[in-house]
């Protein structure tokens, strides 16, 4: 997969389903200079087996006799994550709406980058430049900006 350049005054997205880096392109296509412009994180997520309560319901099926099944455990963990991938999504309309940026560039993994796109407004969706499958939000920011200054 070819990587992106980053047009000046990009605004790009690193994130997983916890965190969440935007960085502002201040140089050019070149050369970037990326700035972290603002950070979110999600609040505590543990494991789904910690946040659960009991095992799933059952459920009686009278008119089969007396046959019975398991109801699917709730993952509270991914739900967390498609909640945060929302609040993305809503800061990311804000910005947009707000005419702060022309440009965006999102690196994420890909079941981030599905959670976010059904989450995301169309006037954000209209200025998405590329979308690169791939976790990076784990890298510290030095880390991060050499990866994506390295694209240029």
């Amino acid at each position: 997969m070819q990587k992106p350049a980053i047009p000046h005054d990009a605004l790009v997205l690193v994130g997983d389903g916890s965190r969440a880096v935007f960085f502002r392109n201040n140089g050019s296509l070149q050369r970037p200079e990326l700035v972290v412009e603002r950070t979110l994180l999600l609040a505590e997520n543990p494991p789904t087996h910690e946040q659960g309560t009991d095992r799933p319901g059952r459920r009686a099926e009278s008119h089969v006799g007396t046959l019975r099944s398991a109801r699917e455990e709730t993952d509270w963990h991914q739900l967390a994550e498609e909640r945060f991938a929302s609040e993305i999504a809503d800061a990311l309309y804000r910005s947009a709406h707000a005419g702060q940026f022309e440009r965006l560039i999102i690196v994420v993994p890909p079941k981030v980058l599905g959670n976010l796109r059904k989450a995301l407004h169309k006037e954000v969706l209209d200025r998405i430049a590329a979308e690169v499958p791939k976790e990076l939000a784990s890298y510290s920011v030095n880390a991060i900006r050499s990866e994506l200054a390295s694209w240029g």
